[in-house]
């Protein structure tokens, strides 16, 4: 929902390999989760257990050292490999980022799905600051993933079409929700525009950056940024609030 979300995207001209059809996920509880082993033969799940665990030390590297600083001679390190090893799997350090830049919009958009299908409610207003709220929380615990998704912290990185269709989907999720608001009359068409989508993701995800830029260790309730996100949500309703007497 941050700039990557809003923009275009070109394929990266150093990724020249596609390894991510190994990373397709199987949706547990709404989750995203990694690839199942069964019926794959012994090779090819070894092949994928690599690939996991290069993901899990790369993200573990980056929370230790900063998003931009990895690199694949370290991975390697981490995991006791040769550097040259690590080009069987991702053939570049652009194509780690790619991969976990996918599994982390599948894991923001399937948080707020799996919010607003467990909440007890169908008020649109009500479902809006679940969904949000579920969002932030994320982000929140998941710096690292936030970082690569919403900020531009990886000089020269723009993830492939595969990677970030899952963030696309989540744009389509927003926008679906925001034109359920104005058939049932609480917003304007207006709302449901690219200047509605821009405007919501903008107040709601900027709340969330700031959240993160000055109270990196704060939690949810404490967070000063963040407890302002039903204020802010108010704040978009009353902007494109139908005319009165048109709410139905």
């Amino acid at each position: 929902m941050f700039r990557h979300m809003l923009r275009q995207y070109v394929p990266p001209g150093t990724i020249r390999q596609r390894s991510y059809g190994v990373l397709t996920s199987l949706m547990v509880f709404g989750f995203p989760q990694p690839m199942s082993n069964t019926g794959l033969d012994r090779r090819t799940r070894r092949r994928q257990e690599t690939i996991e665990e290069i993901l899990t030390a790369a993200i573990e590297l980056m929370e230790a050292d900063g998003v931009a600083s990895l690199s694949l001679s370290a991975v390697a390190r981490q995991l006791g490999m040769q550097p040259p090893s690590i080009y069987q799997y991702f053939p570049s350090k652009m194509a780690i980022y790619d991969a976990l830049f996918q599994r982390g919009a599948e894991y923001f958009r399937n948080a707020r799905l799996a919010a607003n299908a467990a909440a007890d409610t169908e008020d649109i207003r009500e479902l809006d600051v679940i969904g949000v709220t579920a969002f932030s929380r994320w982000c929140m615990e998941n710096p690292v993933y936030s970082q690569l998704l919403f900020w531009r912290t990886v000089p020269g990185f723009a993830p492939s079409p595969e990677a970030f269709a899952p963030a696309q989907a989540a744009l389509e999720d927003l926008r679906q929700h925001l034109q359920t608001g104005v058939d049932q009359g609480h917003l304007r068409p207006e709302a449901a525009t690219e200047e509605g989508l821009a405007l919501y993701t903008s107040i709601t995800a900027g709340l969330v950056s700031q959240q993160l830029a000055n109270e990196p260790d704060a939690s949810f309730e404490d967070g000063r940024f963040v407890r302002l996100l039903p204020t802010v949500l108010d704040m978009f309703y009353q902007y494109y609030a139908p005319p009165r007497g048109n709410k139905t």
